[in-house]
């Protein structure tokens, strides 16, 4: 190390000598140019003794150089970078800060569901009667039972209406209910601001809209079918029989939820998690008790964070980087998990949120993380890998910032150099 810093100290007073430069001050990060290399941001003369360096120090020192830039006189930023293959923090900076996470949020939802429910989870909504069929005519109930399924679309209604007609049933007398005991009557979110576009957390949705049954006497009516029913809510009877069910798979859910950063599908994860503590009227008390205990398995203590959806949108939630990054690391660890959470996140200049960020040759297609963005925090968390061929964690919290862009671009500019040579 002796040797690195006389090397180090010898260039530096050479070039200063031969040159007269004098370092760099602050340069402005360019709003219409994310993806931008940092080189701006780091004098030539620490470029030449850089080369001197080991690679870990020379990430940690250009790291250092781009936290000097002005915007953080106004803002803060929580930053943990993490060598997955050397099992070690390579760089960190106010990485216990307690900030919100914005939809950083979903890959902890993510990873908590995939640990907690498996990769061959479903998402079900069923539909079920009881009553007799005589002549043509059901004289019961029929039960739409809600498993809070997001992505139940016009083709999944038309299999429940088929499933009526398999029944030779073309009337049908009683009621039609809508079961929604999956979770509780929270249509929203703690914490979420009443201007946002927030979901509406039913567990019974129709093309992301709370009118199902609506929507199904109005199919069934359009089917030539004979509907002489009530329209209610009801819990199913144990004795009901269930004649359709329609699921879409956890790796389906995920991949909108992460590559298109799909808050409802967020809070659809969320309340499988509480669903899966096996009480009815499924609440966000026990999904954040599914993820505290996680929390506690990777080694932090769950009553210094705040978790409150499943999303990110809630002004409540704060988490830090070092959260974040525990629970990369833990999911990287655990192949059952990676192998869901991998595919299911961004990738820069390619898809999702970051199709048009990080487009340099050393981030396109290497840097894959979720992104998050809510009123004053921008925020980037996931993984990619270094160009000695080391996999990295990392997570970047900024928050108190003005212009998100000033944020996706300091955010491009650390993975660049993460990234690069």
């Amino acid at each position: 190390m002796k040797d690195y810093i006389y090397k180090y100290v010898l260039t530096l007073v050479a070039f200063f000598f031969a040159s007269g430069a004098t370092a760099q001050t602050d340069v402005e990060f360019d709003e219409d140019d994310s993806s931008a290399v940092a080189d701006t941001l780091m004098p030539d003369t620490f470029k030449v003794a850089e080369q001197a360096l080991p690679w870990n120090i020379a990430v940690a020192k250009h790291l250092d150089n781009l936290l000097e830039h002005d915007m953080f006189e106004t803002s803060t930023v929580g930053m943990m970078v993490y060598d997955l293959d050397a099992d070690s923090v390579l760089y960190s900076h106010n990485a216990r800060q307690l900030l919100r996470p914005a939809s950083t949020m979903k890959l902890v939802t993510a990873i908590a569901a995939i640990d907690r429910l498996g990769g061959s989870y479903q998402f079900k909504t069923e539909l079920c009667y009881t009553g007799e069929v005589n002549d043509r005519t059901l004289t019961g109930n029929i039960y739409c039972v809600g498993g809070f399924d997001p992505r139940f679309n016009s083709d999944d209604m038309r299999a429940f209406v088929e499933a009526i007609h398999k029944m030779g049933v073309d009337t049908i007398r009683g009621n039609i209910y809508a079961d929604k005991s999956m979770k509780d009557a929270d249509q929203f979110g703690a914490g979420w601001c009443w201007d946002d576009d927030n979901p509406v957390l039913s567990p019974l949705l129709i093309s992301r809209k709370d009118s199902f049954t609506e929507r199904f006497v109005s199919d069934l009516l359009a089917d030539s079918l004979v509907v002489e029913a009530n329209v209610g809510e009801s819990q199913r009877p144990d004795s009901a029989y269930c004649i359709c069910r329609r699921f879409h798979t956890i790796d389906q859910i995920l991949m909108r939820m992460m590559k298109n950063s799909d808050n409802l599908y967020a809070e659809s994860m969320f309340y499988q998690l509480a669903a899966s503590t096996g009480t009815k009227q499924a609440s966000a008390k026990q999904a954040r008790s599914v993820i505290n205990r996680l929390i506690s398995k990777v080694g932090l203590n769950p009553k210094r964070y705040e978790i409150a959806d499943g999303s990110g949108l809630s002004l409540y939630n704060y988490l830090s980087a070092e959260l974040e990054v525990r629970l990369l690391r833990y999911a990287f660890q655990n192949n059952n998990i990676y192998m869901h959470l991998r595919p299911s996140l961004p990738i820069a200049g390619e898809d999702g949120t970051l199709r048009k960020r990080m487009t340099g040759v050393f981030t396109a297609g290497n840097v894959r993380a979720k992104t998050g963005t809510v009123q004053g925090v921008s925020s980037l968390a996931g993984y990619c890998t270094a160009a000695n061929g080391h996999r990295l964690a990392f997570s970047i919290i900024n928050q108190g910032i003005q212009h998100h862009s000033n944020g996706r671009a300091f955010q491009d500019r650390v993975c660049t150099v993460l990234c690069q040579p």
